[in-house]
């Protein structure tokens, strides 16, 4: 059986790692993941949450961010697509959709003859409360 870009396969490790996102209120690397799954008393191995949170970032049933230095966060996706401002103190990650980004991203491709245009914009910053301990 083929997998769409929107079917996963339920098995009891996705199940858990999927369970488990719903705890973080911002990204998390799957090392972050794999440790809160063990601590749960799951028994389930690094490579397998990889595997897995892989499967639903397939299926756009979570977000990945991938930071500058190639590691990859996760979270819980709360709606269709959109974009993140994050925080890169805390983590703190708001979804935000943007029609002029949409427009960008449609023009800028079709001046140099793509099609089909896909894109992922992620917007780094520091948030309110962290901007505010730093005044101190």
């Amino acid at each position: 059986m083929t997998q769409t870009a929107r079917t996963v396969r339920s098995t009891r490790q996705r199940r858990a790692v999927a369970e488990i996102l719903r705890d973080f209120d911002s990204f998390a690397s799957a090392q972050e993941i794999h440790e809160r799954l063990r601590q749960r008393g799951e028994s389930i191995g690094l490579a397998t949450v990889y595997r897995n949170l892989q499967s639903l970032a397939d299926a756009s049933v979570i977000d990945v961010l991938h930071k500058g230095d190639g590691e990859a966060l996760y979270r819980q996706c709360n709606s269709g697509h959109h974009h993140h401002l994050v925080c890169v103190r805390c983590g703190y990650a708001v979804e935000v959709e943007e029609a002029s980004v949409e427009r960008w991203a449609s023009r800028v491709g079709g001046q140099h003859g793509f099609t089909e245009i896909e894109h992922t914009v992620e917007i780094f910053g520091l948030c309110a409360e962290c901007s505010a301990s730093s005044d101190d």
